[in-house]
């Protein structure tokens, strides 16, 4: 499945200062769709080279990453239970920052 994925608040500094991926991603195994859940485990995998504690807690973001999906917030379309389509844009964005 093709997807974009965009990082941005400093999260792009985990992915090699590489702000926009143009990525395909594989169904899982048995699956028929791909979820929110396998892009995250996708992510962590083949993504962030570095420090991966810094996006990703558990199987989930840490707190303080907004994640929008076609510029919509995750959380209004079911969080780690969101269905992913063809083409469709997945923005992170840490809303934490130092100072």
């Amino acid at each position: 499945m093709h997807l974009t994925l965009e990082f941005g608040g400093g999260l792009e500094l985990l992915c090699k200062s590489v702000k926009f991926h143009n990525v395909n991603v594989d169904l899982p195994k048995g699956a028929d769709k791909l979820s929110m859940r396998d892009l995250l485990a996708w992510v962590r995998t083949n993504l962030i080279k570095e420090r991966p504690e810094m996006f990703m807690k558990g199987e989930s973001v840490r707190p303080g990453v907004l994640v929008l999906v076609n510029d919509c917030d995750w959380e209004l379309s079911g969080q780690l239970d969101t269905t992913l389509e063809e083409k469709d844009v997945v923005v992170f964005i840490s809303t934490l920052h130092g100072g």
